[in-house]
């Protein structure tokens, strides 16, 4: 029960498969009371109902992107929960153009800035308007999802590899400044491929999927561990960890290439 008594926000969960809505079962386990949210849009398309029955949840509807709806969130959040918020987690991304296929070079760039609005500045918006009413107790922590294409690049990850890099900055220049204002702790995860509805809409995941798999030495991170990692993140058991980019994918950052790897283009070639 090491997140007992505490309070939290959890955003992004859309369905079973969402690593948000295995982290509310995690963080309900561990002992913790949050509300659920998630853009209107977002929760017509998916069962957030469900999960909201299932963990004693309230649902408090925001655009992330929207300050005066991200003001009512952390209001309404403080209301219904009895008091500041002590963990948040910030799992939004969304591309139109890599829903709409279009590539890297020939980006369409209206939907390039709603892909980083949506993606990484939402992140500062959220943390903009929680310092600003001091909503955030003290040790808080705050947790954003992202991945490696942040670092590396991945063609098939377009303009949210560049959102992605925008989040990691962001969670380190204001990790500074709310640690300074009330040693609120802020990290991102850098999962591995995780198999989501998100993920499941990029063009070509499943083999890259296989491939990560194949190249890190203890497989693929779950969905379910990622969750584990964010409830250990969320805890005072890691008080000390701010402004990090924490790899939680099974070693495949610091593995260039594995023998499976290998051996898998060995016979192709001999075939």
């Amino acid at each position: 029960m090491i997140l007992k008594g505490k309070k939290g926000i959890i955003t992004g969960a859309l369905d079973a498969n969402s690593i948000a809505w295995k982290v509310a079962q995690k963080a309900h386990a561990q002992g913790a009371k949050f509300v659920l949210t998630n853009a209107p849009v977002a929760m017509r398309m998916g069962e957030i109902k469900k999960l909201a029955s299932e963990t004693g949840s309230e649902i408090i509807p925001a655009d992330a992107t929207n300050i005066e709806e991200l003001t009512n969130l952390f209001s309404k959040s403080q209301e219904c929960l009895g008091g500041k918020i002590d963990f948040v987690l910030h799992s939004i991304g969304m591309s139109p153009n890599i829903r709409k296929n279009i590539p890297y070079t020939d980006l369409n760039y209206d939907y390039y800035a709603k892909s980083i609005d949506i993606s990484a500045f939402s992140l500062h918006k959220m943390l903009s308007v929680a310092h600003k009413m001091d909503a955030i107790s003290e040790w808080g922590s705050v947790v954003a999802l992202s991945y490696i294409a942040a670092q590396r690049t991945y063609p098939f990850y377009t303009d949210m590899a560049d959102a992605k890099a925008t989040l990691e900055s962001i969670t380190r220049s204001f990790g500074y400044h709310y640690g300074r204002f009330r040693k609120v702790r802020i990290n991102t995860i850098s999962q591995s491929p995780t198999k989501t509805t998100a993920g499941g809409g990029i063009k070509g995941f499943d083999n890259f999927y296989r491939v990560a798999d194949s190249i890190s030495p203890l497989g693929n991170a779950s969905a379910e561990s990622c969750a584990d990692f964010c409830v250990a993140l969320f805890s005072d058991l890691t008080r000390m960890v701010t402004m990090q980019n924490l790899y939680h994918d099974g070693g495949y950052s610091n593995t260039g290439i594995s023998m499976e790897l290998m051996e898998m283009f060995d016979k192709g070639m001999e075939k």
